[in-house]
């Protein structure tokens, strides 16, 4: 693990997104609430909040940072759903890692939860948008 015990103090967020490109079939159920495991939006929602509270215990060598904050929206794209995910803290490293397996968490609950509709779903890209606070400065993808 990395010392980070003598840098600042600094409020810190970052935002990731990430998609999956599942069928028509597929996107409808799970936009209009009709999938067989229920309201897909909102578990997925709260499992991409879960992935970036425990992101320290799948990541190896990454710290435990106390988050004030995870969002998570998801909306339908041309051929799928994107999730964008924002973690934030007040600490002294940054929650990049956090907001990136947020998305991927998010990501994974969808494919879960309609993977008997559309087994042949497509997840990524997944990238880091944006990230603010800590010695590096603040960063923002140009594309």
């Amino acid at each position: 693990m990395v010392d980070v015990g003598g840098r600042a103090v600094s409020d810190r967020v970052a935002v990731a997104e990430g998609f999956i490109q599942l069928s028509a079939e597929a996107l409808a159920l799970v936009v209009e609430g009709r999938a067989a495991k229920g309201d897909v939006l909102a578990v997925a929602r709260v499992a991409a909040i879960q992935g970036a509270k425990r992101t320290w215990e799948l990541i190896p060598l990454c710290h435990p940072l106390p988050l004030s904050g995870v969002s998570v929206a998801i909306e339908p794209v041309a051929d799928g759903l994107r999730i964008e995910a924002s973690a934030r803290t007040t600490g002294v490293t940054g929650v990049e890692m956090e907001a990136l397996t947020a998305v991927q968490v998010g990501l994974l609950t969808l494919y879960d939860m309609v993977k008997a509709v559309d087994p042949a779903m497509t997840i990524g890209p997944v990238r880091l948008l944006s990230k603010t606070g800590g010695r590096r400065g603040d960063w923002q993808r140009d594309d």
